[in-house]
């Protein structure tokens, strides 16, 4: 995959090119107005559940229309939120874990990376993750961690596995009134100076939606560049290696 390439050059290939932001948009696959997604610029990044009624359909018009997809893969969380049929959950083995995570992979096969749906529970597990990272990494995808909790162990067995990983600097849309927006689209904005580079999730929300359309011209007066989540594996690269993430791949 390219990405990966990119990873294996990006050591000498760096070139300080300004502030880079990837935006994933998940938990898509329930609701109809799911679809108003992808209306959005082809560069943010989709996250689907892939077992949910809608996800394998949004999916690939996604994937028609340019936009990188993610398999979001609905994880135990610890108040015991309902999580569908592709869920997994702590009482399961190693071969149900892995079958479930195979076949997310089976329902979208053009995914490039995995982040968590919920899991304040399940990431906490390292034999649990471990089993996940493995099938990721069978399969080169890369893993974003969403943290849901601050005790999560998923980016720890990604890095062990050795799986491409990313962690959320953002929740875009906690509040999805106009004020939590805005100061959560500025802060976003903030980070991506101040560090290089930002993750940031929102959600396929109405209102996160409109907002995102009349306000992502912001990003290029303020110097930063959207781009797909993979584009970001190389910053992450260069943190674990001492050197400069305010740069971009060329």
């Amino acid at each position: 995959m390219r990405y990966l390439i990119g990873l294996l050059l990006a050591a000498g290939m760096f070139t300080a090119q300004g502030a880079q932001l990837a935006i994933i948009i998940d938990d898509i696959g329930y609701r109809h107005t799911d679809e108003d997604v992808l209306s959005l610029p082809k560069d943010i990044t989709l996250s689907v559940i892939p077992s949910s009624p809608l996800g394998v359909k949004l999916a690939s018009k996604g994937h028609q229309r340019g936009h990188e997809i993610m398999l979001h893969l609905p994880m135990q969380s610890l108040n015991a939120r309902p999580l569908g049929q592709g869920g997994l959950t702590s009482d399961m083995d190693e071969q149900e874990i892995k079958r479930k995570v195979d076949d997310a992979m089976v329902r979208i096969p053009f995914a490039k990376g995995a982040n968590n749906h919920m899991g304040s529970m399940l990431t906490q597990l390292d034999s649990h993750m471990l089993w996940v990272m493995e099938r990721l990494k069978h399969n080169n995808l890369y893993f974003v961690d969403s943290l849901t909790t601050r005790y999560s162990k998923a980016g720890a067995k990604a890095e062990q596995m050795g799986v491409p990983l990313l962690k959320r600097h953002v929740f875009l849309d906690n509040d999805t009134s106009k004020r939590g927006l805005e100061k959560q689209f500025k802060l976003m904005m903030e980070q991506a100076h101040e560090q290089g580079f930002v993750v940031a999730i929102a959600h396929p929300h109405p209102a996160t939606v409109k907002f995102l359309k009349a306000n992502l011209h912001r990003l290029r007066d303020e110097g930063i560049t959207l781009v797909p989540t993979s584009e970001l594996l190389p910053y992450r690269l260069a943190q674990q290696q001492g050197t400069s993430p305010a740069v971009r791949l060329k």
